[in-house]
């Protein structure tokens, strides 16, 4: 196979300038970090959290799957009988310690995987740092989530408004044993403070990407793609055209800003409908729900039979 070229000396100086006069008409993508904090995305891995069941008992039951199926041995668990007076979760036994060394979590989620209770879950927290290795442990107490379903915040730990709402909101099944006849069929349990989650879509046209906060590839990234990946109206004169357009508005003064906003509303809105709707007074939740057609909701769950 022959090999190809390397460009000139003259190609890489001037292709350097050109480089750099296209990027300077180009809206700015950074945000001023830590003023400003980028939303998650709905199925990014942070920092892992423990679930309680809706009636508040513990779902760990010291299995030790987690542990064992850890390739960074990052994880510590030993079980414990449950108390018959007073059991702690809902099996036989109980996670009595549970420890994960975050030096060590490489963030695969092999142990959300594994849990058979759907336990350890991960949340959208990527944000934290340590001043020394006893911090980077976490034990029981800093990873069971609180009597409001809400991840432990840690003083060490850049907390925003909506990061602890999508919490294990990544691991909800599309197509569970690979049959598509079951996408947007509940078939996990639900979670202190946030109730049975919303299904994520999948192959089939079940799928209601408001709730779940989902963004489909092909309709964010189009100038991302390969010509073959693109849609049939995206190719041809009407796709030139279409980049074209696109093109001159992010070129317009003010777009990044404005895309920003957007992204900002886009990201609260999908929380409001991904997530149970909290009051801010009283403290209590409600049932979540999915926007149905015209005005009316209707429980997750319900009509997808």
């Amino acid at each position: 196979m022959p090999e190809s070229l390397p460009p000139t000396s003259r190609q890489n100086f001037f292709g350097g300038f050109k480089l750099t006069l296209e990027h300077l008409g180009r809206p700015p993508v950074t945000r001023q970090y830590p003023e400003e904090k980028r939303p998650k995305q709905p199925r990014q891995h942070g920092r892992h959290v423990l679930n309680r069941s809706e009636d508040g008992m513990e779902k760990c039951i010291g299995c030790e799957l987690c542990a064992g199926v850890c390739p960074a041995n990052c994880i510590y668990v030993r079980g414990l009988d449950n108390p018959p007076d007073h059991p702690v979760s809902p099996g036989e036994r109980y996670g009595y310690v549970y420890e994960i060394n975050f030096l060590r979590c490489i963030h695969c989620d092999l142990c959300v995987e594994a849990c058979p209770t759907e336990a350890i879950t991960e949340s959208k927290l990527m944000e934290f740092s340590f001043t020394n290795r006893n911090d980077a442990i976490y034990t029981k107490s800093e990873l069971l989530v609180d009597d409001d379903g809400r991840p432990q915040h840690m003083p060490w730990e850049d907390w925003r408004e909506g990061d602890d709402l999508h919490t294990s909101g990544w691991m909800r099944a599309t197509s569970p044993a690979g049959s598509a006849a079951h996408e947007g069929q509940v078939q996990w349990s639900g979670e202190l403070g946030y109730g049975t989650r919303a299904p994520e879509g999948g192959q089939s046209g079940l799928r209601d990407d408001a709730s779940t906060g989902s963004l489909p590839l092909r309709e964010t990234m189009e100038r991302h793609l390969a010509p073959k990946d693109l849609p049939s109206s995206k190719r041809g004169p009407r796709g030139v055209i279409g980049r074209a357009l696109e093109k001159a508005q992010r070129f317009a003064p003010g777009f990044a800003k404005k895309q920003h906003q957007r992204d900002d509303d886009a990201y609260a809105a999908a929380v409001r409908a991904g997530n149970v709707d909290r009051d801010s007074v009283s403290g209590t939740t409600s049932a979540p729900t999915a926007a149905s057609d015209g005005d009316q909701v209707v429980p997750i769950g319900e009509g997808e039979q």
